[in-house]
């Protein structure tokens, strides 16, 4: 799938967008600044952040209140009433935290269907995301737009290393991304934890929380954990595989080789060789003789 109107070109509007941000009026048309109802805008209901640190939003509050909007948000006009937010939904909420009435705002033109990507963008560019949450916004990205690592490094102006290390870090479990999430654990520890099953992850994750190890003790602990799960995995190998006693069979082995068949008895199968359907009738006669 091309991206045709896609990342590159709604970059550019936004882009424009702020570049033109000196040119402010009180009217609504496109790509100027204007003062709107805080009441009258809606959020993106596609927006891929789930978690604000509270303190940081005060502190963004408390500069509003003193120094005002440096950078306006951005949005798009709903098609029934009001606006839908496209960008900006920290300044947003920290005007609601110093009860503001109104807003700069940018409102751009653009299909709805886009606001998910304009989210995506805008939050992974300014790292508002935990670590997490930019995975999740990084596979979105690349599976609605079927972009390559390197195409997405370019739109978002991250290394294609990065990206893919991140990315990764969504085949640890829930309980482990949980923690990655709340900054309970980084992401050098998280990429570790790679290859382990579930419960060893939640060992290895409770183990760096309580002993407070760091990325290196738990890279020992992991190749502990590898260890002695190949240990474990040997020595059940190893009791599966049975001597068993043949000699009630010698009898029978020594019969068979008189007949010139390939027979071959030893730890724990009992082989008889084919080479023609005259061997298959010797077997048959001799077995039903026998029994």
């Amino acid at each position: 799938m091309a991206l045709g109107r896609g990342l590159g070109e709604l970059l550019g509007e936004v882009e424009t967008a702020y570049n033109n941000s000196n040119n402010y009026d009180k009217t609504n048309n496109n790509n100027k600044i204007v003062e709107l109802d805080i009441n009258e805008i809606k959020p993106n209901p596609n927006q891929p952040r789930k978690i604000f640190d509270e303190e940081k939003l005060k502190e963004l509050s408390d500069s509003i209140s003193s120094h005002g909007l440096l950078q306006p948000i951005t949005v798009i006009k709903d098609k029934i009433d009001g606006y839908i937010l496209i960008a900006g939904e920290r300044r947003l909420k920290a005007h609601k935290l110093a009860n503001l009435d109104t807003i700069k705002a940018i409102i751009i033109d653009i299909e709805e269907f886009k606001l998910r990507e304009l989210a995506l963008i805008e939050n992974i560019q300014r790292d508002d995301l935990n670590i997490i949450e930019l995975a999740y916004s990084y596979a979105q990205l690349i599976n609605e737009h079927s972009i390559t690592h390197e195409e997405l490094s370019k739109k978002v102006f991250k290394s294609r290393t990065s990206i893919t290390n991140t990315l990764r870090l969504l085949q640890l479990s829930s309980y482990v991304q949980q923690l990655l999430a709340n900054n309970k654990i980084s992401a050098g520890h998280g990429k570790v934890m790679l290859g382990l099953d579930d419960e060893q992850q939640r060992i290895v994750a409770d183990s760096i929380i309580g002993q407070k190890l760091s990325v290196r003790e738990t890279e020992t602990l992991v190749k502990k954990l590898k260890s002695s799960k190949d240990d474990s995995s040997d020595k059940k190998a190893k009791t599966k595989i049975k001597n068993f006693d043949f000699k009630p069979l010698e009898s029978a082995i020594e019969n068979l080789k008189k007949s010139n068949l390939k027979v071959k008895a030893e730890k724990n199968y009992f082989k008889i060789e084919i080479k023609s359907q005259e061997d298959i009738e010797k077997i048959s006669n001799y077995f039903g003789n026998t029994f």
